[in-house]
């Protein structure tokens, strides 16, 4: 296994992450403009760039994990990037620091473009909820029972309005 193979394998990550993080802007828009027709394509679309990322971690596991082994190496459980660049040779630990720090700047990116697009969906489900409040009536307006029922005692006091009469 060569570190180039890795390399394109990162590469590849960044690509899809920074793909994701487009649909990400996307989402924000439509959530924005309540289009849900959109927003449903659109989840869809994240759910097959999910899985590609699924699977092409899982071939840079298994390439770290067959280069830590080619070089009589340890090989842990979950090989990382970290435990790469203590194996690999001088001239290639630049090309794969740079390729990991842009792969985390995209995945940091998408993260904050998440977190926000969390925040604005959470907003519109109070809006929701508040305005279906407003339409549906309470239910305790609908049940007419005696104020000993509902927790209430009635004052021994006269009043006014004699309801009997």
């Amino acid at each position: 296994m060569s570190i180039a193979t890795i390399l394109a394998t990162l590469g590849s990550l960044e690509k899809l992450h920074r793909s994701l993080l487009r649909l990400a802007y996307d989402k924000t828009n439509f959530i924005k403009s309540g289009d849900l027709e959109l927003l449903d394509q659109l989840l869809k679309d994240e759910q097959a760039h999910l899985a590609a990322i699924v699977q092409l971690d899982s071939q840079r596991r298994r390439d770290v994990a067959q280069y830590l082994a080619d070089q009589g190496r340890s090989v842990p459980m979950n090989p990382t990037i970290a435990d790469l660049l203590d194996a690999a040779p001088e001239t290639d630990k630049k090309n794969l620091e740079e390729e990991r720090d842009r792969l985390l700047h995209a995945i940091h990116d998408l993260k904050g473009q998440n977190e926000l697009n969390q925040k604005l969906t959470y907003q519109s489900l109070q809006f929701v909820n508040l305005s279906l409040d407003m339409v549906r009536p309470r239910l305790e307006a609908l049940n007419y029972s005696k104020p000993e029922i509902n927790g209430r005692l009635e004052s021994k006091e006269q009043r006014t309005f004699d309801s009997q009469a």
